[in-house]
């Protein structure tokens, strides 16, 4: 298990470059034929990792609930997060994933709401959660590699 939270890590780690080295104009354009932008993507995927693994195993998330308000499935860009929104996404990225190794090792995850997923894979324990969490962030991933090709 620990290896797929390895894997989690590098991916943010991508994801952080992606706000951090991208111009802020071009992470918030949505280009014609999309219906979200690169910096949605990547809160979007903070969002479902709390959603996916401490709220479907019944303990508290990590993050605010006006966060999973404007970035979980089914919400699109509204308006551009504020410096203190980006900010604290930033911190939230990379160390998320540590805090859930963190609270995985420790045995924090003893109970988990079966969970049919939009993608047709029902997810029956946090180990399932943890590995797709995984797939969903690759997804993303293609996603802000397709956006920022789009916006360039």
């Amino acid at each position: 298990m620990e290896q797929l939270f390895t894997i989690c890590q590098q991916n943010r780690s991508k994801l952080k470059d992606f706000l951090t080295t991208l111009d802020k104009e071009i992470l918030f354009q949505i280009p014609e034929g999309f219906n979200n932008n690169i910096w949605w993507n990547v809160a979007h995927t903070v969002v479902t990792e709390q959603l996916l693994i401490y709220k479907l195993s019944g303990l508290e998330m990590n993050i605010s609930d006006t966060l999973v308000a404007k970035y979980r499935k089914g919400t699109f860009p509204e308006e551009n997060p504020s410096e203190a929104e980006f900010e604290q996404l930033l911190e939230l990225l990379t160390q998320l994933p540590v805090q859930t190794l963190k609270d995985y090792k420790a045995g924090k995850f003893k109970d988990f709401k079966t969970y049919p997923t939009s993608f047709g894979v029902t997810l029956n324990s946090v180990e399932d959660a943890i590995n797709f969490n995984l797939f969903h962030e690759g997804m993303h991933f293609g996603n802000i590699l397709a956006l920022k090709k789009a916006v360039k």
